[in-house]
This record gives C-alpha cells, structure tokens and sequence, in this order.
C-alpha cells in the first residue's frame, strides 16, 4: 500500500463495483467522474490473479499506439482525489470473483490504515421507478448511532449480499463508519450508462460528506 494513503486530509472513503450491485454502471461511473473531475492518481491495485475470473471478468485489449497494444487486466484500483475541503480515496473495479474473506480482510487492512472519517459504499438496483420521476436513492447505515448522527435510515435488509454488503458488515465491526447510498434505476432502461442515476447518486453524496 501506497505511504501516501496514510497522509491524507479529512479522508472520506467511496467505493463502488461493477457488476451485480451497480445497475446501468450507475455507480461505477460516479467513480469514473470523480477521478476524471479531479485528476485521481492510482496509488494501489489489487492482483487480479488472487480474486478475478478472467472467463467472467474479461482482460481487455487496447491500442497504446499504432502496433503496440496493451492487455488491461480487471483488478480493484484505490485512486486519491483531492478536494478542496478533503482527499477522497477512490475504490473500484468489477465485482471480486473469489476469496471474498481474504479479499475484504486486505480492504479492511488498508481502511483502518486510512483512518477514514466516513466510508460511503455505492450501489445501484433495477426496481419499479419511472424514468420521468426524480431517481430515488435510499441511504443506510449499518449502526444506530452513526444513522441517527447523519439522520439515514437503519439498515433492515435481509437477503443474498454482494461484496458490498460484506465489506459494510465488516467496517461495522470494525467500528469504522460507514454508510451506503443505493440507487433505484428503472428497470426498462437498465442499459448503461444512466448519467441520471449517476448525478442522483453524487447529489446524495454530497449531502453525506458534507462536501461539493
């Protein structure tokens, strides 16, 4: 791990998967346009070899220059953004495929390295909203005292759990605080991208970080 995350400023933590928990790429791309807006650096990466299944989480082939091309491995990348206000830690990439308890224990390794002041997990979910309507996003939080602090709902859910749900679970645990926005895209236009879905998902990030 990079020294440079140990040295940040007011550190928020956000992080959001490709795959299962981020229909229409909604998620995602508020990573994509957060590091895009403010120059993101990568600092860290994942070893795609220990947590990827490459026939699930194709390598992608592209062109450097004219004869030379470059094999792009999936991976989980920690990038810094800094803020006016803050530095943003940046963490994305395609849903892990393996060894999630290995995977979440080094995630965590690094969180409490970090010393966040906050950990916003993103998501997004296909549900019975039209597309005409504002794009609802629910945000929770794992422990009662950080949802009353922020004014969020408690968590309820009970169900099958993608890596996100793991990783909330174990920052919980760790006493770290954490919470987690999810946004409801409209079934029938679940194609990427969903820029409406995204920006409902920023706007509601700004609310809980407390930054613009």
């Amino acid at each position: 791990m990079s020294a440079r995350l140990t040295d940040l400023r007011n550190p928020a933590i956000v992080v959001a998967f490709g795959g299962w928990n981020d229909a229409g790429d909604a998620a995602s791309a508020v990573i994509d346009h957060l590091a895009d807006a403010y120059g993101a650096e990568v600092e860290f990466a994942f070893d795609p070899e220990d947590h990827y299944d490459f026939q699930v989480n194709r390598p992608m082939v592209r062109m450097e220059r004219p004869g030379e091309r470059i094999i792009e491995w999936p991976t989980t990348e920690v990038l810094v953004a800094h803020l006016p206000e803050r530095d943003l830690v940046l963490i994305g990439g395609p849903e892990p495929n393996y060894r999630w308890r290995d995977y979440t224990a080094r995630m965590m390794s690094m969180v409490r390295s970090i010393k966040p002041d906050l950990v916003v997990l993103l998501g997004a979910l296909l549900a019975d909203s039209p597309h005409s309507r504002p794009v609802p996003v629910s945000a929770t939080a794992a422990n009662a005292d950080l949802a009353e602090e922020l004014g969020l709902d408690l968590s309820s859910y009970e169900g099958p759990t993608g890596i996100l749900g793991i990783i909330s679970s174990q920052c919980d645990l760790a006493g770290v605080p954490c919470v987690s926005l999810w946004a409801s895209v409209p079934h029938y236009v679940s194609d990427p991208p969903n820029p409406k879905a995204s920006l409902a998902i920023l706007h509601r990030l700004e609310d809980v970080l407390n930054t613009p």
